[in-house]
């Protein structure tokens, strides 16, 4: 990537995080939900890891980095909206007739959602370390859980940016959201130890990108990581994610084609 490039995405990214801090509201909602399912669900099913099979004896331990990994799939799938927003005032249209480069347009997005990715999910460590949970991996382990968000977030973001120059309806984007939202996460091991889940959600687990990453992450914060496991996980979600943002980045080329 050349110095010019590099500096547009730099200015493109800062702009995009600029609008972010500007709704204040936004950032709460970010963390507000976080902490319900920390909290909520870390009380509510706290007795479950007596059924064995979670590594753990705190539910705590477990569940932080389901909902780190969950939080990084959730924010990542509305980046489509911030396209749509973009395209329906313009503000797209106007950068196609400057001399920005092209790709800054699109890495931003990808850089932009990597960076507001690493700063929740820090966040939202640090209040699973408040409330009792313990990361026996160390920082080794928890650089990887937030690689493994962002990397799942990257798949998800470039998906939904792709989406959003497809379809350019609200109302589409929202749809595919709620009916993907709720799968990915239940179809996972968000809140429930493999073994203890019947044997055809396992199966499905096996080939979910978002159980990718909490296995990952959870076996790289534990006392004894398997890392041909961490390897071969964060591997899959690194394919996922340049085949995505190369699927985001061939749909902006067409809708450039289009105006």
């Amino acid at each position: 990537m050349s110095g010019q490039v590099l500096a547009h995405t730099w200015y493109m990214t800062q702009r995009q995080l600029m609008a972010i801090l500007r709704q204040p509201v936004f950032l709460a909602m970010a963390l507000i939900q976080p902490v319900i399912w920390l909290f909520l669900f870390g009380n509510l099913f706290r007795k479950v890891v007596e059924l064995g099979g979670f590594g753990t004896t705190s539910y705590l331990d477990y569940l932080v980095p389901g909902i780190v990994v969950m939080s990084a799939l959730g924010s990542s799938m509305w980046a489509g909206m911030g396209t749509l927003e973009e395209i329906e005032r313009g503000t797209l249209n106007r950068f196609l007739t400057t001399p920005v480069s092209r790709n800054a347009l699109m890495n931003a997005n990808v850089v932009q959602n990597g960076i507001a990715n690493t700063a929740q999910s820090v966040a939202i460590l640090l209040l699973g370390w408040a409330a009792g949970a313990g990361y026996p991996g160390g920082a080794a382990g928890l650089l990887i859980l937030v690689a493994a968000s962002v990397l799942l977030g990257t798949v998800f973001g470039a998906l939904s940016n792709a989406v959003g120059m497809i379809v350019r309806e609200r109302e589409s984007i929202i749809g595919i959201n709620t009916f993907l939202l709720m799968p990915l996460t239940f179809l996972s091991t968000s809140f429930m130890a493999p073994s203890q889940m019947p044997g055809w959600m396992r199966d499905i687990a096996a080939f979910n990108p978002v159980n990718w990453a909490m296995v990952a992450g959870r076996s790289a914060l534990g006392a004894d990581p398997d890392w041909q496991l961490v390897g071969t996980r964060c591997g899959g979600l690194l394919l996922l994610a340049a085949a995505a943002v190369a699927l985001s980045t061939r749909t902006f080329r067409s809708y450039q084609k289009s105006v």
